[in-house]
């Protein structure tokens, strides 16, 4: 039994972990990586591994870091199943319609603005392809998809869907109990269920962006998202904010819902201009079942009234109806795509509003190294947007708390419990200071043997 490390490790994106077991070849996630353009581009064609030796996918989630590949995986020779929980598959349908559509656009920029050719990584036809693949598993369904390799899904509070894997290894009479978090959630979730705990894994990839961060509490979150919006707003200002369309874009949705109700929101509009947000929160009123309990018991006690939508959201669809949003005078709040601002309608917005001292650009989500994102919360100001210069004038913060990611005392939480039959633990997805941080950590309270793996690093289970 062996696990190679082919992303997401001593970094944040594109999870890739192959796990070889009886001459079977599995890999879990299969993410695109996020960062500096160049660089991107090359790791997001090269896999350090034949993807026609694949044998099988086990997908956590469909953030595009944990499944932005799997196109790419398949027009290279990729021929098995994808497993995933019902709403995973559902979502990442869509989002890599929209990943391979963007690409195919970025292109037409490229071309438009520097001139160049630039080939997409992988296209529609290619997304769709993919779509045969996906083998929809129940939660707490065991299901043996290998000689030796037992599977399970269970819930990590991360978004609509996501998963921690929990994998029974067999091989030669020698049994591992491997437990994958995937991107580990937070209890305070407003929609969504709670992660859970479990116990009697002896092995554990564990998922790390703020291994030595603490967020902020919920009711704290929304105090400060009604104080921005309205000082933002006595000076006429906007707040453009790139978020991510499935996870992000809803909580942030719902804690504006929450203030609307309550008449704590200036009457302003607000928007959301994504197609695939639209299409992610159709996604999400038809899962129910991922939902935490009061979230459910209010839907029931409230049939008429949706949780994700409320008289002042607007959802965008056509390139028309974004450009419209350039044209609106006073305040607004424009939700959009992509969260890194890598890609997307986020960019036009950041050029068209980016250069006014009277608006905000609010970061609610984790910023990769080398992303554009990344580039202006560390004060970059002078940027480059589809070829074109540009000086942001605009206010930047971000709010940590929005993030669905747990943090330090999540995850010691979720070591804590399977501490008592622990013996390898394996830091991946965060970014050096972070994981060795919770590596030395969990090293010292559980004593196992812990590793915060190198890229290509091939260890024995």
């Amino acid at each position: 039994m062996h696990l190679t490390f082919h992303g997401a490790a001593r970094g944040v994106t594109g999870s890739r972990h192959l796990l070889e077991v009886n001459g079977t070849r599995i890999l879990l996630d299969c993410g695109f990586f996020q960062g500096r353009r160049e660089e991107s581009n090359r790791r997001n064609r090269e896999f350090g591994f034949d993807p026609a030796t694949i044998d099988a996918v086990v997908l956590s989630h469909a953030h595009i870091d944990h499944s932005g590949a799997l196109p790419s995986l398949v027009k290279h020779g990729f021929r098995g199943p994808v497993y995933a929980t019902p709403a995973t598959t559902d979502l990442a349908k869509i989002m890599l319609a929209d990943s391979a559509h963007i690409q195919e656009k970025d292109a037409e920029m490229v071309l438009k603005y520097e001139g160049r050719r630039i080939e997409p990584i992988y296209t529609s036809e290619d997304a769709r392809e993919t779509e045969h693949h996906f083998k929809p598993v129940e939660y707490w369904r065991t299901l043996e998809i290998a000689h030796g390799v037992r599977i399970a899904f269970h819930e990590a509070g991360h978004m609509l869907g996501s998963s921690m894997v929990r994998l029974e290894l067999s091989e030669e009479g020698k049994k591992r109990t491997l437990l994958f978090s995937g991107d580990y959630g937070r209890d305070s979730s407003p929609i969504l269920r709670s992660p859970e705990h479990l116990e009697d894994a002896d092995a554990v990839i564990v998922e790390s962006t703020y291994g030595n961060r603490h967020h902020p509490r919920e009711q704290d979150l929304t105090r400060d998202l009604e104080s921005l919006v309205r000082r933002t707003y006595d000076r006429k200002g906007k707040i453009i904010v790139p978020a991510f369309a499935v996870g992000r874009t809803q909580h942030l949705t719902y804690a504006l819902n929450v203030l609307a109700e309550a008449g704590r929101l200036p009457d302003l509009p607000i928007f959301v201009d994504s197609p695939l947000a639209k299409n992610a929160t159709e996604i999400f009123r038809r899962h129910p079942e991922c939902y935490n309990p009061e979230t459910r018991r209010q839907m029931e006690r409230e049939k008429d009234r949706d949780v994700l939508m409320f008289r002042r959201l607007h959802f965008t669809n056509s390139a028309e109806e974004s450009k419209k949003i350039n044209e609106i005078e006073g305040p607004a709040v424009i939700i959009s795509a992509s969260g890194m601002c890598e890609s997307g309608r986020i960019l036009h917005h950041l050029f068209h509003h980016g250069q006014s001292e009277r608006n905000v650009v609010l970061f609610v989500g984790y910023q990769a190294q080398g992303t554009l994102g990344r580039r202006i919360l560390e004060g970059q100001r002078r940027i480059k947007v589809h070829g074109r210069e540009m000086d942001l004038r605009a206010e930047v913060l971000k709010m940590e708390g929005f993030s669905a990611h747990a943090d330090r005392t999540g995850l010691e939480s979720f070591i804590t419990a399977t501490r008592r039959t622990l013996r390898d633990v394996f830091v991946v997805h965060g970014e050096p200071e972070q994981s060795d941080a919770f590596a030395e950590w969990v090293k010292s309270q559980t004593g196992a043997k812990t590793t915060a793996p190198g890229l290509g690093m091939t260890i024995g289970l």
